[in-house]
């Protein structure tokens, strides 16, 4: 079985959609400037082949296609100077919320915002190191955490904090699972290339302006506490998506707190891995007939 180093899913020139492993530039380590990928055949959890066929990307698709995802969670508030800007104690226990898999995108679909997030404040940004299981595991230690993962993508944990916060009594997911709030991508980076997941710059900016700048060496939960944890009762699985929190620049800690606005286009980055670049786009509400 070959070792994919950046997997990839997309649509070719030629109609049909392919997973694939990137073929960068020499010098290039974002995956969304990838034009093509040798084609990957088989079960990309299990027996896999990368070929020899390259195919030329029109257009990368989320990493992974919707009958391969399995379970979306999220941690809140995992690294010490996000926690510092929100002005709340560092957890003691990581703190896990869930997104639904309808709020995935590609890391070029727009960001939809309903008619129902349009309503009060805070429509916010939060660059995440996501991690993409790959294997099946419970109670797994640290030591063996990384055996478990496909890889590593980037993704924006989009959210809306007055229904987060204010109106959602407490429970995240309702402020942050809208539809397409959460693009992922470009790739899947594998541990072959990323041995250390504690070692990146990950980023955001705004309209091209950097708003967040941090290292992921700033969690509190690293990526393999995180897994070990979160597998201690609860069987994980491949095709399971880790949002791991995001450092300090959001929004909402900024003073005056800055929020998304129709027409922003957003770019979230993680060294090693790429970018993904959506647009926000705010949508009518639908005629009543």
């Amino acid at each position: 079985m070959s070792a994919i180093l950046r997997l990839v899913r997309f649509l070719a020139t030629d109609g049909r959609t392919y997973y694939g492993d990137a073929i960068l530039p020499k010098g290039v380590t974002d995956i969304a400037q990838a034009k093509q990928a040798h084609i990957v055949v088989g079960d990309i959890f299990g027996q896999h082949q990368v070929t020899d066929q390259v195919a030329d990307i029109r257009f990368l698709l989320s990493p992974l296609a919707p009958s391969d995802v399995g379970t979306v969670r999220c941690l809140g508030l995992n690294y010490a100077l996000h926690a510092k800007e929100s002005n709340m104690p560092e957890p003691k226990f990581p703190i896990l919320f869930y997104k639904p898999a309808t709020s995935l995108g590609s890391p070029s679909d727009p960001i939809p915002v309903h008619p129902m997030a349009q309503e009060g404040e805070g429509l916010d940004y939060e660059c995440e190191l996501v991690i993409v299981i790959g294997k099946r595991c419970s109670d797994v230690s640290e030591a063996d955490a990384l055996k478990h993962v496909l890889g590593f993508c980037v993704g924006n944990d989009v959210s809306h904090r007055d229904w987060q916060i204010k109106r959602g009594g407490g429970q995240w997911s309702l402020g942050k699972g809208f539809d397409g709030w959460a693009p992922y991508g470009p790739g899947i980076v594998t541990t072959n290339v990323i041995p250390d997941p504690q070692k990146l710059r990950i980023w955001t900016k705004v309209n091209g302006k950097t708003v967040q700048d941090g290292e992921t060496n700033d969690m509190i939960f690293g990526v393999v506490q995180t897994i070990s944890f979160l597998s201690r009762g609860t069987t994980l699985m491949p095709g399971d998506l880790i949002f791991t929190g995001t450092p300090s620049g959001v929004g909402m800690g900024r003073k005056p707190q800055v929020w998304l606005k129709n027409k922003d286009v957003v770019e979230v980055g993680l060294e090693q891995v790429g970018t993904c670049t959506n647009k926000v786009e705010f949508s009518q509400p639908k005629a009543k007939i």
